[in-house]
């Protein structure tokens, strides 16, 4: 290939990766690790191999770098998620750091139970220990956070609402059409 039809090679590759690198517009950061690989991978790929088929490998330098840079955004879209879902101390007071033991429910649940302790941990997460007339104990983990008198409870299938008060020790729950009673336990 003489010299000017590979400037004009480099020219067009560059062309391509920047119309790609700066596509704006991407709603995730996968959406544009996936297109800035892409162009760095055609780049990359043209210029490897400017002697033959420097198009071929170009396409095969795009896909690369398209996969590549999907898989890098894709994490880095799974940290922000992470962080939008971590909530503040503000947001876990004045429940952070305690445990209640269930004292009664209404209206009267279907299954007995020996004892359902939970435990608002520090970290945004609340652990309810059930355990069974049978001695079998059940482990339900959620997040949760605090907005004025409403209790957010949320797994990644569903986000629960309710209201809920503190009266010394007691902390009563409210869920619309019943209502738990706790005391404290720590």
């Amino acid at each position: 290939m003489d010299r000017a039809k590979k400037l004009v090679s480099i020219v067009c590759i560059l062309g391509i990766v920047l119309a790609v690198s700066l596509g704006g517009g991407c709603a995730t950061k996968s959406q544009t690790g996936a297109l800035t690989g892409a162009g760095a991978g055609a780049l990359i790929g043209g210029l490897a191999n400017m002697h033959g088929s420097w198009g071929a490998t170009a396409l095969l330098g795009a896909g690369i770098g398209a996969g590549a840079g999907y898989l890098i955004g894709n994490e880095e879209d799974k940290k922000d998620a992470a962080k939008r879902q971590a909530a503040s101390k503000e947001e876990l007071k004045p429940l952070a750091g305690t445990k209640w033991q269930v004292v009664s429910i209404t209206p009267k649940p279907e299954k007995s139970f020996k004892s359902i302790v939970t435990h608002f941990k520090t970290d945004g997460t609340v652990v309810t220990t059930t355990t069974g007339m049978d001695g079998k104990v059940l482990k339900q983990t959620e997040r949760y956070r605090v907005v004025g008198s409403t209790l957010i409870l949320s797994k990644p299938e569903y986000v629960e609402n309710t209201k809920f008060t503190i009266k010394g020790n007691k902390l009563t729950i409210d869920y619309g059409n019943g209502n738990v009673v706790m005391k404290r336990v720590s």
